[in-house]
């Protein structure tokens, strides 16, 4: 099995950015997909970005232009740099792997409040 540690969560103003991190147990060159999620309260679950093996990546409308999703291979880390917070981000981030063959795992959530 593979354990996804995600950190870097917290409360920010309006405005502001947050670097979360998303440490995986395996390399994560053996991964197909790796994606960030988000959960609101009261609200389904969403895809907020995507990065695969070969660097593509995808982002939701939401975040176009705001967030980016990056990797580190030496370092088994996936990133989210999230730059001009909104009040609308607040939820709890959640990491996610695909490997090939299909197995899929998921962190334990990390929090991101903004609010002024």
């Amino acid at each position: 099995q593979v354990q996804l540690v995600e950190s870097g969560g917290g409360l920010v103003q309006p405005g502001g950015s947050l670097r979360l991190s998303c440490a995986a147990s395996r390399s994560i060159s053996s991964i197909a997909v790796m994606g960030w999620y988000r959960q609101a309260p009261g609200k389904q679950r969403e895809l907020v970005a995507r990065i695969g093996s070969s660097g593509s990546t995808t982002y939701a409308d939401s975040v176009k232009g705001r967030f980016t999703i990056s990797r580190d291979t030496a370092k088994n880390t996936v990133y989210l740099q999230m730059n001009s917070l909104k009040p609308e981000d607040t939820a709890v981030y959640y990491c996610n792997s695909i490997h090939w063959g299909g197995t899929e795992y998921w962190g334990q959530g990390t929090q991101v409040t903004v609010s002024s």
